[in-house]
């Protein structure tokens, strides 16, 4: 059920995070750290990740990757690319959840992801598969995720029918958790508030 009311603003990435959260990864300062939006030094994993979906897309620093693998990684994403860095939003209860989607064709969205150590159906719980019913409208009818351990590229594709049953739990339970820590929360935008 939708209601016209967003009483938060959430992104997959923060999601995530609490999944993390639940499942004994992180502790409750770290997450709260990451609501307030406590700037953290960007890892050289992430960086690493970011140059490579730049190298892919856009042809910069092309250099110090793997030509095979991004050939590879290129020969999935969709034929036309309509657009780069599609921004998402979907409407869950009162939650907001929003974010950038790489590329879109003209039925398919991909994401490109790098990891040290990939595990197959990664993706089937992550927050991002929301933009699918975000880009429904735009003819979306599947998300590809195309990830690289640097050494492999898989592939991960889920349809407009994929369940989003666990990561809509996971969201009502979060929404809880801000509530439970609202003291404890100086960034109001979690709160729809900016």
């Amino acid at each position: 059920m939708i209601s016209t009311t967003v009483k938060y603003k959430l992104y997959p990435s923060l999601l995530s995070c609490f999944d993390r959260f639940e499942r004994g990864y992180i502790h409750e300062q770290e997450l709260l750290d990451r609501i307030n939006r406590v700037p953290v030094p960007q890892t050289e994993a992430q960086f690493r990740g970011s140059s490579f979906e730049d190298a892919v897309i856009k042809g910069i620093g092309e250099e110090a990757f793997d030509p095979e693998i991004l050939s590879k990684v290129r020969s999935y994403l969709p034929r036309p690319m309509l657009k780069t860095q599609v921004y998402c939003e979907y409407q869950l209860n009162d939650s907001l959840i929003y974010g950038y989607v790489d590329v879109i064709g003209k039925m398919l969205a991909v994401d490109i992801k790098t990891t040290g150590n990939y595990r197959e159906g990664a993706f089937a719980k992550s927050h991002q598969n929301f933009y699918l019913p975000a880009l429904r409208m735009k003819g979306i009818r599947s998300l590809r995720y195309v990830i690289t351990d640097f050494k492999e590229v898989y592939l991960e594709e889920y349809d407009q029918m994929a369940d989003l049953t666990y990561q809509e739990e996971q969201t009502a339970r979060f929404c809880a958790f801000l509530e439970t820590a609202r003291d404890r929360i100086t960034d109001l935008r979690v709160f729809a508030r900016i």
